[in-house]
């Protein structure tokens, strides 16, 4: 019988084993190179970002005009990703069929889409949003690009750790759009993605660890292994946990709310985490944990959205008012 373990690194578990709507859906080449599947939670996190200001509803044009900007910029970074890792994605089996290495598209023609995507990303930020969350959209865009993709991603195994920041800064685009400044909630949630990255994709590498070996990208588990990967996702997993519950501060209202409400997320996360350390081999528990992060992360977005609604911030400041009562009542019988 072949074992999970032996299953993961032959070389046969591929993106489309791990996501399974890989093997349903086929882009055309055009919205391939834009990477889409990643802009959704993207989205999520810019929209968290604004529930934290006080800024919270925008109004219908801005909101429509952040979220488009920041999805075109999202766009124009895959496809500047794609442009510069197509000679790396010919040489791998399970990229090999990708746009551009395929030849579907040509280089000229994604640069060209990508500059055109920009340039309507910083148009309808800058003419419908603000100045400050055009910059931002952008310095995401050439973190993604830059930063990550042709620095850190070819150089050291701690890629992850230092090129998330460009997936964690939607969360200051949103506060930037709502507010006109980024806030302490904005950070708080900045930084929650920068924790929960690392955790998510080390699990989609322990899965596809063969193939960053085969053209020498040097991931956490290429370099020292699935144990000692599971152990550092089990650190950074206990970090998303306890970051994640400073929510209940950040949120200008309803953080009672949210608190009770990230318990269940909390605990799922953690029980994969550790189902994980025991057997880091088992393709079972990694590719649950790679679903079951993204869930979260949209979990924990949608929580801080519903932590705004008039009946959350009612039952944070009557939750606050039965507590005062219950401490004087405990002092007084003291």
């Amino acid at each position: 019988m072949v074992s999970s373990s032996s299953q993961i690194f032959s070389g046969n578990l591929n993106r489309s084993e791990v996501v399974p709507s890989r093997k349903f859906v086929k882009l055309p080449p055009w919205l391939e190179v834009a990477k889409p599947r990643l802009i959704p939670l993207l989205l999520a996190t810019t929209l968290g970002g604004m529930a934290l200001t006080e800024g919270w509803p925008l109004p219908s044009p801005r909101l429509a005009c952040t979220l488009g900007g920041g999805a075109l910029a999202a766009a124009a970074a895959g496809a500047l990703n794609c442009l510069w890792e197509q000679d790396l994605d010919k040489r791998m089996i399970r990229t090999s069929s990708r746009a551009l290495p395929s030849g579907r598209l040509s280089p000229n023609s994604v640069f060209a889409g990508a500059i055109s995507c920009t340039l309507a990303a910083a148009t309808l930020l800058v003419s419908g949003v603000n100045c400050l969350a055009a910059g931002l959209s952008l310095l995401g865009l050439c973190s993604y690009v830059l930063l990550y993709t042709a620095f850190l991603k070819p150089r050291t195994s701690q890629n992850i750790v230092f090129g998330g920041v460009a997936g964690a800064i939607p969360p200051l685009v949103g506060a930037s759009a709502a507010t006109g400044h980024i806030g302490l909630g904005g950070w708080w949630l900045f930084a929650l993605v920068m924790v929960w990255t690392p955790a998510h994709f080390w699990a989609l590498a322990l899965l596809l660890k063969d193939d960053y070996k085969s053209v020498g990208i040097p991931m956490l588990p290429v370099v020292k292994g699935s144990a000692f990967t599971a152990d550092a996702i089990a650190r950074y997993g206990w970090a998303t946990v306890l970051l994640s519950t400073l929510g209940i501060f950040a949120l200008p209202e309803g953080g009672f709310l949210y608190g009770i409400l990230t318990i269940p997320f909390n605990v799922r996360l953690l029980q994969m985490v550790k189902s994980l350390t025991i057997d880091p081999d088992d393709v079972s528990r990694s590719k649950g944990l790679f679903r079951w992060s993204i869930l979260y992360m949209f979990g924990i977005c949608l929580l801080l959205v519903v932590s705004r609604l008039p009946l959350a911030a009612q039952f944070h400041n009557q939750s606050i008012d039965l507590f005062i009562q219950l401490a004087s009542t405990s002092l007084i019988a003291s």
